[in-house]
């Protein structure tokens, strides 16, 4: 008996932990995306087209946004823009606002 409650109790733990961690793992935007492409994004910002962007600046990039919901120093973090997905800390998009 002891052995099913303890099969049980491991199975839980276990399960626990593998949803925490896919929830955890996010994919990162690709530049491709339908959202991307509509804003502009580029994970790497100094790929942007300046020519169809002219907002863009080289210090501006996705670690230094107002959106961006990563802590400072992190190489990806959440953006708003893409639920569900992260954006480089060096990436850009058309929506940029400088943090605070």
């Amino acid at each position: 008996m002891s052995n099913r409650r303890e099969f049980i109790v491991q199975f839980g733990l276990g399960s626990s932990a593998l949803l925490a961690s896919q929830a955890f793992a996010q994919a990162m935007v690709a530049d491709a995306d339908p959202q991307a492409a509509a804003l502009g994004y580029h994970a790497d910002g100094s790929k942007t087209d300046k020519s169809k962007f002219p907002k863009y600046a080289a210090d501006q990039h996705c670690g230094t946004c107002a959106l961006f919901q990563g802590k400072a120093g992190d190489k990806s973090g959440g953006c708003p823009l893409f639920a569900g997905k992260q954006v480089s800390a060096n990436g850009w998009c058309s929506a940029y606002a400088k943090k605070g």
